[in-house]
């Protein structure tokens, strides 16, 4: 679950609750803490209380109950402009009666900043994003993908200590996305800013974040680094939003330490290791990757229990095979192969048997 909140946190939510109609709460006694120069993301689906949160900490939505702290300070009742965060929004939010160095000179303007610092500051910011050649431009001259930079380079101009970013990559095609999520990770890292960015693209948060924070029904789930998440999910949400994943029902037979034996609904046996069951007779739902299914035995230590399976399709992606079977009553079973040289692959209606590490299956709860 999340850390609660340290006293030498740069950014911290302190038992921080948000409901608009004084009935439903959207955020949920919310405790969170980040260090200085942290890229922190908050994933999850529509919904779960991740905008409201970074809406309350730039100062445009307040907290019903709890405290939001900036370097050890409330800032609850401090207004947007005073906090001195930088922003990026999905849809760039940039004045289209301005010129671009305009845009970014903006927010000088306001600090009272005189004009040759401003000149510096503005060229120093889009070289950053390598928009130094377009200053004199409007908006509507930029494509999608310039407009993001220059919005990117307006929230940096200002040299915020913390910069918060909402979706600021979805309306961009795919390509652009991925060239933005690398370039705005390695200038959050060379400037040492905090980020709070917000995404329900899972790899977006895999790929740019020291940590994510995974929200659900206003609550956080679970807060680790992305391979933590992705490989320990520590319920069987995060174990399905985060990335693909096989799921199995079952029971548990019995539990000895850091292992377990599942009895699966179809008479299967397997073994996992206990995440979040704790007796014998319990219901669980046991989660694998598709990636770290076997189905070489070489792979497999000899005493593991094997399950059979039918190829109901194969589908090759370049890189790698993603082939679907049947397994214990589940037909959509996925497990993915790389395309190596001596790699074989599966034909439709071919049985086989699978099978896997012990601590690369989980089970977690019903």
């Amino acid at each position: 679950m999340a850390q609660a909140a340290s006293t030498d946190a740069f950014v911290a939510f302190e038992r921080v609750q948000k409901s608009y109609d004084g009935e439903t709460l959207v955020v949920k006694d919310l405790n969170l803490s980040m260090p200085k120069g942290e890229f922190l993301t908050m994933l999850g689906p529509s919904g779960s209380g991740k905008t409201t949160c970074l809406m309350m900490l730039a100062g445009f939505e307040t907290a019903t109950y709890g405290e939001i702290k900036l370097d050890g300070t409330s800032i609850n009742n401090i207004p947007p402009h005073k906090r001195g965060i930088g922003m990026v929004f999905q849809n760039y939010a940039l004045f289209p009666h301005m010129s671009i160095a305009e845009n970014l000179s903006f927010p000088l303007e306001v600090r009272g900043m005189s004009k040759s610092d401003r000149e510096k500051k503005i060229k120093r910011a889009l070289d950053m994003v390598q928009m130094g050649a377009f200053g004199g431009r409007r908006p509507a001259q930029l494509s999608g993908g310039q407009q993001q930079r220059v919005a990117l380079a307006r929230a940096l101009v200002f040299e915020p200590e913390l910069v918060l970013m909402d979706e600021p990559l979805g309306a961009l095609d795919k390509q652009l996305r991925e060239t933005l999520q690398f370039e705005i990770t390695k200038l959050a890292h060379d400037l040492g800013i905090t980020v709070v960015y917000v995404t329900h693209d899972q790899t977006e948060a895999l790929t740019m974040s020291d940590r994510v924070a995974v929200f659900d029904d206003g609550r956080i789930q679970q807060l680790a680094p992305p391979d933590e998440l992705y490989e320990k999910p520590q319920n069987s949400f995060v174990a399905q939003f985060i990335g693909e994943n096989n799921t199995l029902q079952g029971v548990v037979e019995e539990i000895n330490g850091n292992s377990c034996v599942v009895k699966l609904d179809s008479g299967d046996i397997i073994d996992a290791v206990p995440v979040n069951v704790s007796k014998k007779g319990e219901r669980t739902k046991v989660s694998i990757r598709p990636e770290r299914v076997e189905f070489n035995k070489e792979r497999l230590k000899e005493d593991a229990h094997l399950l059979k399976a039918t190829v109901k399709e194969f589908v090759y992606m370049g890189d790698i095979f993603r082939t679907r079977l049947s397994v214990a009553g589940n037909d959509d079973f996925v497990i993915k192969t790389r395309n190596a040289p001596d790699q074989r692959r599966l034909r439709p209606g071919e049985e086989l048997e699978i099978g896997w590490l012990q601590e690369d299956c989980r089970a977690l709860d019903a």
